[in-house]
């Protein structure tokens, strides 16, 4: 892998991790149409932590406030910490005890292009709830539904914030609110998937991949995600996250008449 290639899947990553268009599915659809091989798994590792980092930046008042309230004792503090670990649970439960058909699902073309398809029916069912959601954060069983559509954002092609959101909008959960529960309860998620890859980063090492093409990669991911996020923010607040579904819809019809045509 290049570069050049580095910098195109890091953007790549960085932009479809947060707008609801599904990282994990343009990763696989932009290795298949453009012919990348992406050796060992350091440089997805590195790409992920570069959007975990996004998040801190972008939410670094939020995690503060909640990390001195935490120390502190404040109940509120912990009780909403207590709401995010909630819905990092199905995820997690997943990633672990069905690693493997997890894994499986990444090597069949077809599937990011049918879930695209499912991410922007979700995403145009938010058009209604964007102006009913006024709660200003979840409560438990919120917040493990949300966690659930989480869980769902595992198959590639599945948009995490576009799940977690609308999920967030269906159940009363005010837009900017929304946004920032499905950004933090995603720190956990992403710091666990890197984890569990420990044991395959050891035994591939760097996949014959320079030090330098796995930095620019992850440079190029946290920077865009630093911008995807702002921008995922503010169309939640012009009511125009639906706008996505369409993107989602003719991507994923694009790439399956691609499939079919090769």
């Amino acid at each position: 892998m290049s570069v050049l290639e580095s910098l195109l899947l890091g953007f790549v990553q960085g932009a479809a991790e947060f707008l609801p268009v599904s990282s994990s599915g343009h990763l696989v659809m932009t290795q298949v149409v453009l012919g990348i091989e992406v050796p060992g798994v350091l440089f997805e590792v590195a790409v992920h932590v570069a959007t975990l980092l996004s998040i801190l930046l972008v939410y670094r008042t939020r995690v503060s406030e909640l990390a001195a309230g935490a120390v502190s004792g404040d109940a509120d503090s912990w009780r909403y910490i207590g709401l995010v670990v909630l819905a990092t649970v199905p995820a997690g439960f997943l990633g672990v005890f069905a690693k493997d058909r997890i894994e499986a699902l990444f090597e069949d073309p077809l599937v990011p292009g049918v879930a695209l398809l499912v991410t922007g029916a979700f995403l145009w069912s938010s058009k209604k709830a964007v102006d009913e959601a006024d709660a200003p954060r979840p409560g438990w069983g919120a917040a493990l539904l949300i966690g659930i559509a989480q869980a769902f954002a595992l198959v590639p092609g599945i948009s995490r914030s576009g799940a977690t959101v609308v999920a967030a909008l269906w159940l009363g959960i005010e837009a900017r609110e929304a946004a920032a529960f499905s950004f933090l309860m995603a720190v956990p998620a992403i710091a666990g998937a890197a984890v569990l890859q420990i044991p395959d980063v050891q035994a591939t090492g760097t996949g014959g991949l320079g030090v330098g093409v796995i930095l620019w990669g992850g440079l190029m991911a946290g920077v865009v995600g630093v911008l995807a996020i702002r921008t995922f923010v503010a169309m939640l607040a012009r009511k125009s996250f639906h706008f996505f579904a369409p993107y989602c819809w003719v991507v994923g019809a694009a790439y399956l008449a691609y499939l079919t045509l090769r």
